[in-house]
């Protein structure tokens, strides 16, 4: 996907959804993916049912203030995002994995800036790349210093939020990591397993980025 391409089909509908991408902006070491953490790890957290009142906001309420309270947020209000490499979708991805097809392109750390106007369990969930649509999100953020990494899900009776503190020392996610580099299947991303495996090799404390965010929350209507 060229760089025209990549604005209009993810960067664009994330920017109405008050996400503003910072391209090539990554801190270095960062872990190239977060997977599956032990409770020891989880800091917060919340869940909501499909049918609960004003969801949506609900949700973006929720999240803003786990963010905040967990140090997603640098001063600018800037993170980082997992996106694909190319344009598959949330939706895409998940309507491959329940035909029976698990392999999706390797997704990338983005960065980005939460603008004063946003919905990022609306229009970003509806944007197709955090999430189905709508009140159904789905998606990992880290802070820039890795010091949290929250994920979001969509089961079959609702979503269910999740912050992990400081992830690259949780034994679970490198146990898990470990797993994905040396496991080799029909389909699978040697590139995605190469980047997991050089950073296991050079793994190191990322350095402290500069912290804070807002005290009051933006407008999210």
């Amino acid at each position: 996907m060229g760089t025209e391409e990549r604005e209009r089909k993810v960067y664009r509908p994330l920017r109405r959804a008050g996400l503003e991408v910072i391209p090539d902006a990554v801190p270095d070491g960062v872990m190239p993916f977060v997977g599956p953490c032990g409770r020891e790890d989880v800091v917060g957290g919340f869940s909501h049912e499909y049918g609960t009142p004003r969801l949506v906001q609900r949700l973006n309420e929720d999240w803003y203030e786990l963010a905040v309270s967990t140090g997603l947020f640098d001063h600018r209000r800037e993170f980082l995002v997992m996106l694909p490499q190319g344009a598959w979708t949330h939706a895409a991805w998940l309507r491959n994995v329940h035909e029976g097809y698990h392999r999706k392109p390797p997704a990338l750390w983005t960065r980005v800036r939460l603008l004063e106007r946003w919905d990022v369990m609306g229009r970003g969930a509806g944007s197709a790349f955090l999430g189905v649509h709508a009140g159904h999100p789905g998606f990992g953020m880290m802070a820039l210093d890795s010091s949290v990494y929250i994920s979001c899900s969509t089961g079959e009776r609702g979503v269910d939020v999740v912050a992990v503190s400081h992830p690259y020392r949780s034994e679970s996610v490198l146990r898990h990591l470990e797993f994905l580099a040396g496991w080799s299947f029909p389909g699978d991303h040697p590139e995605f397993r190469r980047r997991i495996a050089a950073w296991l090799a050079g793994r190191r404390e990322p350095a402290t980025a500069e912290a804070g965010a807002p005290a009051v929350a933006p407008d999210v209507s």
